[in-house]
């Protein structure tokens, strides 16, 4: 199974946007990367001129790569960001389908886990566009991958899963960062840097709820398929999305990629793993077909304390 890795859907300083990329270039055990501006164009014109020198070491360093579309495209400006994306001759992955009106047809693409892929007729009429590629969106099942996958197959589509990271789970139009700090969106001053993982959101009963980044709604735990590696092989797919945050990521990745291979235990990655996951928590209710927030490890990590 390969390793991919999606675009930062977060605010990062450009210095460490640009290490970022560096240390997965030289690094990181992975075959894919994405990268681009996913949720908000104003970030964009801060590290917008560094994508080529990025896509080059990328490339050079053997990874296959894809630019990422905005996930809400509202704007003149951001409409004609995504002309400019379609005319790079880098591979697209799409991630609002009003990117498909630049992409010429037949043109390969990729499709990424924002677009509502949940049947095969969806997945049937993409191919036929051009996908390539397609992320399914993160909440789907893996039951309910098992007929994509097959469909995939037989269109020659590569189907890939979400792995690691918080949960891409709504765009709004609106910005909650800039709201929280008593801004408009238009004046936010960019305070969703301040918040290199997303902010964490908490219920009334203060309870871990939701976590934001700018006008993105993300899970407050980290997703976390170490314990469905083999079950996601077995349905047919055929790469595992791993979604960057602050700290070694690169060591995420060298972790997984040892899972992959066999050479590492779902408990022991994911106890590796733990200490740098976004909201502390794991969670992998979403492939299980239970609730999204629910973590079949929570089960062996009791089972082994009452050995203990």
């Amino acid at each position: 199974m390969e390793l991919s890795v999606g675009p930062v859907q977060f605010f990062w300083d450009t210095d460490t946007w640009r290490d970022f990329y560096a240390r997965l270039a030289d690094t990181a055990p992975v075959e894919r990367v994405v990268l681009g501006e996913l949720v908000c164009s104003k970030r964009l014109p801060f590290y917008q001129a560094h994508i080529p020198e990025a896509v080059e070491r990328l490339q050079a360093a053997g990874k296959r790569v894809a630019l990422t579309s905005l996930a809400l495209v509202t704007l003149p400006r951001e409409r004609a960001l995504t002309v400019e994306l379609a005319a790079t001759g880098v591979e697209i992955e799409v991630n609002d389908l009003s990117a498909l009106a630049h992409i010429p047809e037949g043109a390969a693409f990729s499709v990424g886990p924002l677009v509502n892929v949940y049947n095969e007729g969806t997945l049937a009429w993409l191919a036929g566009r051009g996908a390539r590629r397609i992320c399914l969106p993160p909440e789907l099942p893996i039951a309910a991958m098992v007929p994509l996958a097959q469909a995939a197959a037989a269109h020659g589509v590569v189907l890939e899963a979400w792995g690691y990271g918080r949960v891409p789970l709504a765009i709004s139009g609106r910005c909650y960062h800039a709201r929280l700090h008593g801004r408009a969106k238009d004046s936010c001053q960019f305070v969703c840097s301040a918040d290199p993982d997303g902010l964490a959101v908490d219920t009334l009963d203060d309870q871990a709820f939701l976590a934001v980044n700018g006008v993105q709604t993300l899970s407050f735990t980290c997703a976390n398929a170490a314990n469905q590696v083999e079950a996601l092989a077995r349905a047919g797919v055929c790469a595992l999305r791993l979604s960057p945050h602050s700290g070694d990521f690169a060591r995420t990745c060298r972790l997984f990629r040892e899972r992959l291979d066999g050479r590492l235990d779902a408990a022991t990655l994911s106890e590796a793993l733990l200490p740098e996951a976004p909201g502390g928590r794991f969670s992998d209710g979403f492939l299980t077909g239970t609730r999204g927030a629910d973590w079949s490890g929570a089960a062996r990590v009791a089972a082994r304390i009452a050995t203990h």
